[in-house]
């Protein structure tokens, strides 16, 4: 199989499956729909949004202890697709049992979706739900452009705006960072 990848041809391995997505994932692409899709749409400011997150959860689990890992861009299963979230906590235990699998073969517990200009904001939310159907207990869906971060659990959804902090609910908890601090 031959992917397009920025105008530059890459060979990536034939992945007919979810299970052969578990055992070779392919880097930036996700199963979906079974079949292999190129994550796109990316920008400097994602990206930036997205170490920033990464830094201040490894921050936090160090400074306080916690344990457990913080990854970016990597591969988990959820109940129907092989996914990609873009800042991921994994616990101790979890970390323990899972720490050197290929695939995660369940969500993260603590999830952040940061939204690119190519996301439909519909297709975020379901993917969300698909998260937290697949052992996710929190997922935070970050709006650079309109500055807006919510929060979800499987029994809310929470909204934070510029000038808000926002903070864990389920995973993490006592973690908080302001809006602004995050999007700036």
């Amino acid at each position: 199989m031959l992917v397009s990848k920025h105008n530059d041809v890459v060979s990536v391995p034939q992945i007919l499956s979810l299970e052969d997505f578990m055992a070779n994932p392919p880097d930036g692409m996700e199963w979906v729909d079974e079949q292999l899709v190129e994550k796109t749409g990316m920008t400097l400011k994602h990206s930036e949004i997205e170490s920033s997150l990464g830094f201040y959860w490894r921050s936090y689990i160090n400074s306080n202890q916690v344990g457990g890992k913080v990854y970016t861009e990597v591969p988990c299963r959820t109940y129907k697709q092989g996914r990609r979230p873009d800042v991921a906590y994994l616990t101790p235990d979890l970390v323990s049992e899972f720490g050197d699998v290929p695939t995660l073969p369940q969500s993260f517990p603590l999830i952040a979706e940061i939204v690119s200009p190519t996301d439909l904001a519909e297709d975020l939310f379901i993917k969300a739900q698909e998260y937290l159907q697949s052992g996710c207990e929190e997922i935070w869906l970050v709006f650079p452009e309109s500055r807006l971060v919510f929060v979800m659990t499987d029994n809310q959804v929470l909204g934070f705006k510029a000038g808000d902090v926002v903070s864990t609910q389920k995973v993490l908890l006592g973690f908080n960072v302001a809006v602004d601090e995050l999007l700036s």
